[in-house]
């Protein structure tokens, strides 16, 4: 993101809260500790969102990593509200956004975040008018750059007609491929991608089984390499445990050949449900954002 660098992965914290993604973890000291042990395994790019727990996300990675330490960023989002477990309505509101973006500076300790994004869209709310808050929040210096979330074509483009755009984080695995516009427009004109539910529901395909058995590792490393195979792609990945870390991380040395790679390409898309309703209405070089 222009003069910002982070890793090829990611990872999403969306997950350390409780079930439903509603109040606090079941385990807190785990959480703390996922979230210190992604930074010894050199993820940069921390995401998450006012609307993970409500707040608890943001406040459990200011415990575990503040003062941050250098090279890692904090990405968080606003624009949904919660009235319970897995319920996410949609505010897209100018003041909504304000107050969100405040909060989200108070609860993760900082005086500028370094990339905000507008986690979804808001039908009641022109989208235009949502992009605007954020433009003026970016020209107060309390966000450093500009994302956006969950938008298809159209909408990516009106962000970008009022200000500059350094991400996107949308829906994307090898089973949904529903965002492959956007994510072409993101590789054609140098946005960073950040997809979310990188591993999709379920079983991986069973091609990319029998790939990770040829290699000897998991079917989701290779769901994982298959995204980092295309450029400006950071998968955004997450874990309760610490444990679940290395595995997933591991995939970003796993190389496919190109034989891999067509045959993933080929495999079958298939629409996969996602448990909450946020998704959009309609040695790799280090990801340079801008």
């Amino acid at each position: 993101m222009g003069d910002l660098e982070v890793n090829r992965l990611g990872f999403g914290a969306m997950r350390i809260t409780g079930d439903g993604i509603w109040g606090p973890p079941n385990d807190r000291d785990e959480a703390l500790r996922v979230l210190r042990r992604a930074v010894e395994l050199d993820v940069q790019l921390i995401d998450t969102a006012d609307s993970y727990g409500p707040n608890v996300s943001e406040e459990l990675i200011a415990e575990a990593l503040h003062p941050y330490p250098e090279g890692v960023v904090i990405a968080t989002k606003g624009g949904l509200t919660r009235t319970g477990p897995g319920q996410w309505p949609r505010d897209g509101r100018p003041e909504h956004l304000r107050e969100a973006c405040e909060g989200s500076l108070r609860r993760l300790r900082v005086d500028q975040i370094d990339l905000y994004q507008l986690h979804s869209p808001d039908d009641d709310v022109p989208y235009e008018e949502s992009v605007g808050a954020l433009v003026e929040l970016k020209d107060e210096g309390k966000i450093a750059r500009i994302g956006v979330s969950n938008v298809n074509s159209d909408q990516l483009a009106a962000a970008r007609g009022l200000t500059e755009v350094v991400s996107v984080q949308n829906r994307f695995n090898l089973s949904d491929r529903s965002n492959e516009d956007v994510l072409a427009t993101c590789t054609d004109d140098g946005l960073a991608f950040l997809p979310w539910f990188p591993l999709g529901s379920g079983t991986p395909a069973a091609v990319a089984s029998e790939i990770a058995d040829d290699r000897g590792v998991n079917a989701h490393q290779v769901a994982i390499a298959w995204l980092l195979a295309r450029p400006d792609v950071i998968p955004i990945i997450g874990a309760t445990r610490a444990e679940q870390l290395e595995p997933s991380l591991a995939a970003a040395a796993l190389e496919l050949t190109d034989q891999d790679l067509q045959r993933l390409d080929q495999v079958s898309a298939v629409e996969q449900g996602y448990p909450y309703d946020f998704a959009p209405q309609s040695g790799r070089p280090e990801r340079r954002l801008a």
